[in-house]
């Protein structure tokens, strides 16, 4: 199979013939039609994920065609249309059984701890419990587009901030997480301030719903001016980016009884020093982390999207081919890639 394969972090990301995957008794091989370019992806290139171990093969946003199953697969077919969370569950133990894949103690974590779908084929181990059908008027891209920032912000808002009509929620970052935070929270008749150090970010983000807009280099004090201009600060604000400075931003904004979810990946174990009786106790603030969706969450955002006619592929402001991943990821470098980028052909 053709795939991207990197040899050193930071280094040549190397398009070439690559050995086709086994198929696992339990799992699926998908042929990749698409997959998108994730910050994530970037966090793998420049080497910090532990889980990564070198010679490895990025990509966790796909969507494709089942091609091959496991002898123990049952549900899943040849020819099914099919995307998936990045954290594989076992399916079995108790946290997959409730729906809590995303804390299984058995889980794969695809283009992480195993190859990803920078490549043609891609095994999917669990198949029955992991893969997700397409609805067969989504095309790959979108649904690639989709892939972890949508789900993960879906979690986030749904799930773990419990997200309501007219309340005001606060995104830190307006890169894929954040703007599909703002899609799904105005989905949810919610009222959304969009935060970042990018004019063109935020100039996204009012187009996709944000009613107020802060670029963050025009104060030193951005958790006081969200409570200015949302009268008395937010009720739910999430840190889509993972630094210490929007973790700060974010729980500084929040009014109380404020709810603030952690879903950007800090890239080292950082420290955060806030005064915990002045913002935490006596604020009564909830402070949560989200990571990824568990298979059975796709219902719901697919049911939101279909209901509020929710356009996901407006997300995706660039395609290109598998070749151009490296410029991708380069791009990175400075948070200058607003929207979602996507590979739709696996053999340019």
């Amino acid at each position: 199979m053709r795939g991207a394969l990197i040899e050193e972090f930071r280094g040549e990301i190397k398009i070439g013939d690559l050995p086709d995957p086994a198929c696992p008794p339990n799992g699926a091989i998908v042929k990749v039609e698409a997959c998108g370019v994730c910050r994530s992806d970037h966090h793998s290139w420049c080497g910090h994920d532990p889980d990564v171990v070198l010679p490895h093969v990025m990509g966790h946003e796909f969507a494709g065609v089942v091609v091959e199953t496991g002898s123990e697969t049952s549900r899943i077919k040849i020819g099914d249309r099919v995307t998936a969370p990045f954290i594989l569950g076992c399916g079995r133990c108790a946290d997959c059984t409730s729906g809590n894949a995303t804390i299984c103690g058995h889980q794969d974590v695809m283009g992480f701890t195993d190859w990803g779908a920078f490549a043609e084929l891609l095994a999917v181990p669990n198949a029955d419990f992991n893969l997700v059908s397409l609805p067969d008027d989504m095309d790959f891209a979108t649904a690639a587009g989709m892939g972890c920032r949508v789900t993960t912000s879906y979690r986030a808002l749904t799930d773990r901030l419990g997200l309501h009509p007219g309340e005001w929620l606060a995104v830190h970052g307006c890169g894929g997480v954040g703007l599909a935070a703002i899609q799904i929270a105005k989905a949810l008749d919610a009222r959304v301030i969009a935060i970042d150090v990018n004019d063109e970010a935020l100039a996204l983000a009012r187009s996709f719903g944000a009613e107020l807009t802060l670029n963050a280099t025009t104060t030193e004090a951005v958790g006081a001016a969200i409570r200015e201009m949302t009268g008395g600060g937010v009720h739910a604000s999430i840190d889509a980016l993972g630094i210490a400075a929007t973790y700060e931003n974010s729980i500084r904004g929040l009014r109380k009884l404020g709810r603030h979810v952690q879903v950007g990946m800090p890239v080292t174990d950082q420290i955060v020093q806030l005064p915990l009786l002045e913002l935490v106790y006596s604020r009564q603030i909830s402070i949560m982390g989200s990571r990824g969706i568990a298979p059975q969450g796709f219902n719901g955002l697919m049911e939101l999207a279909t209901a509020k006619n929710m356009d996901l592929s407006s997300l995706i402001t660039k395609t290109i081919v598998l070749s151009g991943v490296e410029a991708a990821l380069t791009a990175m470098d400075h948070f200058a890639a607003p929207g979602v980028t996507v590979i739709t052909d696996m053999q340019g």
